[in-house]
């Protein structure tokens, strides 16, 4: 998460860039998206399905990880949701075969599921409240002492956090009033926030609702189509970034 926060602060920027490789020449195009967006990204975060769908995919992985440069985080979003041994061999392969310096982990089987993957100096985004939008989540259970499941699994991390410090959340921006609540119960973590885009989540409401009011940091903001399929992703960036950066530029200036 330091190190997260280095790139944000040095970057000037909360834009995760979301790598869900389809089409044709996927090689080529995922190198030169890397290459147009790295300026303007806070992280890069390929989405392990899209990989594990290709013949080369762990090939294609590494590759990626090569080509990113030193510095900014690269998050694998493989939603891991495994316990004991299980979790340790997927750990190893995201960040000792991949070379990740971080991972999205489901947290229905518990600790652990998380804790193996809580290795000094990486980051571990836990489910909480994900983008997609059933009319009735397991996530929106309202539990007997009081709460949803969303906001358990927020408490838990947040607890966990005073022992693993690389602990983080993974908040969609499709509802921006359950992504509020979790940041009031969480003020200091980083969320990973998908759903800005194509999926629907406005980006005015999750830089309010989101960002952290001691510094305007905590959120990075997921968009994976609105670059992949860009004629100029580095331009699409930029713009996306520019107008992040303005809203955190009014959201701070009414805190004060």
């Amino acid at each position: 998460m330091e190190q997260l926060t280095r790139r944000a602060q040095t970057a000037n920027s909360l834009l995760c860039v979301g790598l869900d490789p389809v089409g044709d020449n996927v090689e080529s195009r995922l190198q030169q998206v890397v290459e147009e967006t790295a300026e303007y990204a806070a992280g890069f975060k390929p989405n392990l399905a899209f990989f594990l769908a290709r013949p080369d995919g762990v090939a294609l992985l590494q590759r990626l990880r090569q080509w990113i440069p030193q510095g900014v985080p690269m998050i694998l979003d493989g939603k891991f949701g495994d316990i004991a041994n299980t979790a340790e061999r997927y750990a190893a392969f995201a960040y000792d075969v991949i070379g990740a310096d971080g991972v999205t982990v489901n947290p229905y089987m518990g600790e652990d599921a998380i804790l193996p993957f809580a290795r000094p100096g990486k980051a571990v985004f836990v489910l909480a409240k994900t983008s997609n939008k059933p009319v009735h989540s397991w996530q929106d259970q309202e539990l007997v002492k009081g709460g949803t499941v969303s906001d358990f699994s927020a408490d838990v991390v947040q607890t966990l956090t005073h022992e693993y410090p690389g602990l983080g959340l993974v908040v969609g921006a499709t509802n921006p009033a359950a992504l509020g609540r979790l940041r009031q119960r969480c003020p200091e973590l980083w969320f990973l926030v998908p759903g800005v885009g194509a999926q629907g989540g406005d980006l005015a409401a999750t830089v309010q609702a989101g960002c952290r009011a001691s510094d305007g940091l905590g959120v990075l903001i997921n968009t994976s189509r609105a670059l992949w399929q860009a004629a100029e992703p580095g331009a699409a960036a930029r713009e996306l970034t520019s107008q992040i950066n303005a809203l955190r530029a009014e959201r701070l200036s009414a805190t004060l």
